[in-house]
């Protein structure tokens, strides 16, 4: 049996929007995989821990984002662990966090630089609806649900995550997200996880570093993942 360590951040600032399941989502899916799973709530007080296999960024309001933003900077954890093999999913705001800049309460702030993106402001549009999406690079087709007014640009080392068929994704209605490595941002809700049960499999592939075969959940039909 493997053991993986979650580390949900901040989830009081950054669980606006429920992807807070998407730890309990893995964590599930990790039983039909003989892997044991342990759930870390780390609130904004709370150093981070470096010894994660995966951690989870949400999202939020401009005041909320920039005050996890104050606290993943205290140290180098969160990057120290992803050097290390760590994955992350950061989703919304949290994918904001993770680029190289975002704007929130109308001022630019510089962010953890783990993913080659600048977030600019989406002017009066609000990008709010259902997003389908394909990833070539993970070979996935993803659903979720929007709701942001930033606008998200890929820089020269950026790949984006998925290339969008319906919805906005990061603004241009042609990408959602970013990837590089183990990093992972993307504007979907749902949470993510639980309607793209694949993609909670290959985070946890990832984690444990050894490829795993997708189990559909016979007790919920698996076109529910994508009505």
């Amino acid at each position: 049996m493997s053991q993986i360590k979650i580390i949900r951040i901040h989830n009081e600032l950054l669980g606006t929007y429920g992807d807070q399941g998407n730890a309990e989502v893995l964590a599930y899916r990790a039983k039909f995989h003989d892997i044991a799973t342990t759930i870390t709530d780390i609130s904004y007080e709370q150093p981070l821990p470096r010894d994660g296999n995966i951690y989870l960024l949400g999202g939020a309001e401009d005041a909320a984002q920039l005050l996890s933003l104050e606290a993943l900077n205290r140290d180098r954890a969160l990057k120290d662990a992803i050097t290390d093999g760590a994955v992350l999913l950061a989703v919304c705001a949290g994918f904001q966090i993770i680029g190289n800049s975002f704007w929130a309460n109308g001022r630019q702030a510089d962010g953890l630089a783990l993913l080659d993106v600048e977030s600019l402001p989406g002017g009066k549009t609000r990008f709010v609806g259902e997003v389908r999406a394909h990833s070539n690079s993970l070979n996935l087709d993803l659903n979720g649900f929007e709701n942001h007014s930033g606008k998200t640009i890929l820089g020269p080392s950026a790949q984006a995550l998925s290339t969008v068929s319906s919805g906005f994704g990061n603004g241009d209605s042609k990408t959602d997200g970013a990837v590089l490595g183990n990093v992972f941002g993307t504007y979907m809700h749902g949470p993510i996880l639980a309607r793209n049960p694949q993609f909670a499999d290959l985070l946890l592939a990832r984690a444990i570093g050894r490829p795993l075969s997708f189990v559909e959940d016979k007790s919920i039909p698996y076109k529910f993942f994508n009505a």
